[in-house]
């Protein structure tokens, strides 16, 4: 597989910084936008299905708590690996790094084997404890049982993909989630619909464009453009390699895996005051969620590299800058986006469902609750990263629980017991979360971000 020569790799440590940051936030940004279709567009042909698109959806809704799992542990060791192969490259330790990817291929290897296995075995178990009923478990347990068979795929094109953009390659990066995209776009209506396998169709869609990401990724980090290179010598895991990417990585996994609970609570407090269709609500909500937060995700990725490699080399200086302009750029998206959806709520359902009326209305009602504090995710996101790209664990780690732990999760419990419209009540979770925890890590990170500098010094 050939790789275009004109995508060779950007001076971490001199060019520009606001031109660096450009270059490689935006192929970052046009592929978390492209990923964000790859995670929404089973659900947006789903909700068309005729007569059952509604509750196919509810069923897609509650097998996201697995997936986001599964992303979660690509996280892990994509995330925690790609800072520490950064930082390793800024000193000038080429070998560490290559042993830093080797350590992180056999452990998502052997993860994905775990969890495919796990998911298996006990996935309509899990699928009941998560709110399914028995109007819903068998779209949840089609889509599901085909999708973990995949597992091993989306976690090699999402965790080593970090590897390719922590280099530099930003437009690889992006290719590789435009190509499985793309291939799951149009394989998506022809399976589901073409075919007429519904949700199963979604699923095998999924995975076969996933598989087709991954060997993109494998071919590239085995070829001759890339410094950070699986070799068959690397492959091994040694605790002084293995412990700092766990360590690192935990912060992001946290944060995916967190996902995942906050999604169970959300699905079962919402059955219990709404049903099927509040659920089915949530699916979307949680969507448009992620129209805000993949490409803040992006931004935080198209700076990881500069802010990682220039701190391993100390130049304090262009870290920095580079945060102060991926805050900047951050909170105008977050506040840009929020208006719009702030304003027109229902074009967002439209999306996902346009057959019942009772679902458009109470997604329409409930978006503007749920997304109310939204637009802070913007200062948030960058600070969250920017303690990831320095190599600050702990610190990345705290936050990532402050918000989803300590305050989203007890929230949507106990607000319903302070509030009388109950429903209302676990929608509005979400806004005080997002509005608490971006007032503490914005504080924290003023206070702390010098004294991370200086100790460095």
């Amino acid at each position: 597989m050939a790789f275009n020569s004109k995508k060779q790799k950007t001076d971490l440590g001199k060019d520009p910084v606001g031109r660096l940051l450009l270059n490689l936030a935006l192929p970052a940004i046009l592929a978390q936008l492209v990923n964000m279709l790859y995670n929404i567009v089973d659900r947006i042909y789903i909700g068309h299905i005729k007569d059952t698109g509604a509750i196919a959806l509810t069923g897609i809704g509650l097998c996201l708590p697995i997936i986001l799992l599964v992303m979660a542990f690509s996280a892990l060791l994509g995330m925690g690996g790609a800072p520490k192969a950064a930082i390793y490259m800024g000193k000038g330790d080429l070998e560490s790094a290559r042993k830093t990817l080797g350590s992180c291929v056999v452990m998502l290897t052997g993860m994905a084997v775990i969890l495919t296995v796990v998911f298996l075995v006990f996935g309509k178990e899990l699928l009941y404890m998560f709110g399914a009923s028995d109007n819903t478990i068998p779209y949840a347990w089609g889509y599901l049982r085909i999708y973990v068979c995949g597992s091993i795929f989306v976690m090699f094109s999402l965790g080593l993909n970090s590897f390719i953009t922590t280099q530099g390659f930003s437009l690889v990066g992006m290719e590789t989630i435009l190509i499985g995209a793309v291939i799951n776009i149009i394989l998506d209506p022809v399976f589901i619909f073409g075919l007429h396998m519904g949700v199963s169709g979604a699923a095998l869609a999924t995975i076969l464009s996933q598989a087709v990401s991954a060997v993109w990724v494998l071919c590239f980090l085995r070829g001759p453009k890339t410094q950070l290179r699986i070799e068959k010598k690397y492959l091994q895991m040694k605790k002084e390699y293995v412990l700092p990417v766990l360590a690192l990585g935990v912060s992001p996994f946290v944060m995916q895996s967190t996902e995942s609970l906050i999604n169970v609570s959300y699905n079962t407090s919402l059955y219990k005051y709404g049903g099927d269709m509040a659920v089915s609500a949530i699916t979307i909500l949680s969507s448009v969620m992620q129209m805000i937060f993949l490409p803040l995700s992006g931004l935080g990725q198209g700076a990881q590299p500069i802010i990682s490699f220039n701190y391993g080399a100390g130049n304090h200086k262009r870290v920095k800058k580079t945060f102060w302009l991926l805050f900047g750029v951050s909170m105008g998206f977050a506040v840009a986006i929020w208006v719009v959806i702030m304003l027109f709520p229902g074009i967002f359902v439209r999306f996902f469902n346009d057959s019942s009326q009772e679902l458009y209305d109470m997604a329409s009602w409930a978006m503007r609750i749920f997304l109310a504090g939204a637009f802070a995710m913007g200062g948030q996101m960058a600070c969250q990263q920017t303690f990831l790209a320095l190599g600050q664990a702990k610190a990345s780690l705290f936050f990532a629980c402050f918000r989803k732990l300590i305050l989203m999760i007890p929230l949507i419990f106990l607000l319903p017991l302070l509030l009388e419209d109950k429903l209302m009540a676990v929608f509005l979770a979400e806004a005080v979360s997002d509005l608490a925890a971006a007032a503490v890590t914005i504080t924290a990170f003023c206070i702390l971000f010098p004294k991370i500098l200086k100790k460095q010094q």
